[in-house]
């Protein structure tokens, strides 16, 4: 395509010149297997291959794509609750990638998660105070009673009362929850937040009262989020800009509004258009992806979605697209398009 950047090397230029406090530079996480008598490695998941991208200070990231894409992955790599293979990560200014544990502990502080299920991420054993101020103990941040009142005040900030401190994790719903949770992870003043798919588990109508009160939070505490669903009018709601991943690599990044309007990746307009329509009386186009996602153990050579796509040719098999700039933000990885 005419007038197009070239490689994913003007895409990391690109990075390296804006004002990113997460930047990520050809990351990988591979899962190794073991087999054999002597249990040697005969194998890896290929669970997150080569990405590379930023998050800008106040700025909120979707990354979307089935499940087996490599979003989850991604987003505890990047906080090392995985160690990664190879690449970079860049947090503020600092590469991190090599730091052990007792060097990430200030970094833990400015660096949050929500995880997906409230149920299995919360002690059912401690009560709502205690785990919400486990935090600001092991930080040392408050104590005794300065402790109490700041937990009752984050509490109170996600929508919960002053009493639900003393209960347990059983005695609340879903959506309370995933609050607390959000208030788990504000309790240390976060910089960043990764939500881990933090409405998937909850009904529709707590799903959007979760993400306006994230949305909130992110205002009034100038949050940088990065937001990993596969609902993509929850993430077109609350993004700046969406990365499309597929097993493992990036497919399309773009601001939210561009990516919906024009996609450019076949894969992201398949995503698309099993988006529901809430006018009865439109219908939309659907592009059936066929078959299943490949096993990451042995992914596709080439393009990873030539499997599965509808306008691949000899040559997706033999060249691995790089992303390029298509317009102004816009990138994409595709041979064809």
């Amino acid at each position: 395509m005419s007038g197009t950047s070239t490689t994913a090397e003007k895409h990391e230029t690109d990075t390296e010149n804006a004002s990113y406090l997460l930047e990520v530079k050809n990351l990988r996480k591979y899962f190794p297997i073991h087999g054999g008598v002597l249990s040697r490695v005969i194998g890896n998941v290929k669970a997150v291959q080569d990405i590379s991208f930023g998050v800008k200070r106040g700025e909120v990231v979707g990354v979307v794509g089935e499940s087996g894409s490599g979003k989850t992955t991604a987003g505890r790599t990047l906080l090392k609750l995985l160690e990664p293979t190879a690449g970079e990560i860049w947090f503020d200014g600092v590469d991190i990638t090599k730091y052990s544990r007792h060097q990430m502990l200030t970094y833990r502080r400015r660096m949050q998660t929500v995880f997906q299920d409230p149920s299995s991420s919360l002690n059912p054993r401690m009560r709502i105070e205690d785990i919400v101020g486990e935090a600001l103990t092991i930080h040392k941040l408050a104590h005794g009673e300065e402790k109490k009142e700041k937990v009752a005040t984050l509490l109170k900030r996600v929508g919960l009362s002053t009493s639900h401190m003393r209960r347990f994790v059983h005695e609340f719903s879903g959506g309370q929850r995933q609050r607390i949770g959000i208030a788990r992870a504000l309790a240390v003043d976060p910089d960043f937040i990764v939500a881990d798919e933090p409405v998937s588990a909850l009904d529709v109508s707590i799903q959007a009262q979760v993400v306006n009160l994230l949305q909130d939070l992110k205002d009034e505490f100038g949050l940088t989020l990065l937001f990993i669903a596969h609902d993509l009018s929850v993430v077109e709601y609350v993004s700046d800009r969406v990365i499309v991943m597929y097993l493992g690599k990036i497919m399309e990044i773009a601001p939210a509004r561009e990516l919906y309007l024009n996609p450019f990746h076949p894969y992201t307009e398949a995503l698309l258009s099993a988006v529901p329509i809430p006018d009865p009386k439109k219908k939309r186009e659907r592009l059936i992806v066929k078959g299943d996602i490949p096993s990451p153990i042995n992914p596709p050579s080439g393009c990873v979605f030539r499997t599965r796509c509808q306008i691949a040719v000899p040559e997706c098999a033999k060249t691995v697209p790089t992303l390029e700039e298509v317009s102004p933000g816009h990138f994409k990885a595709c041979l064809r398009r």
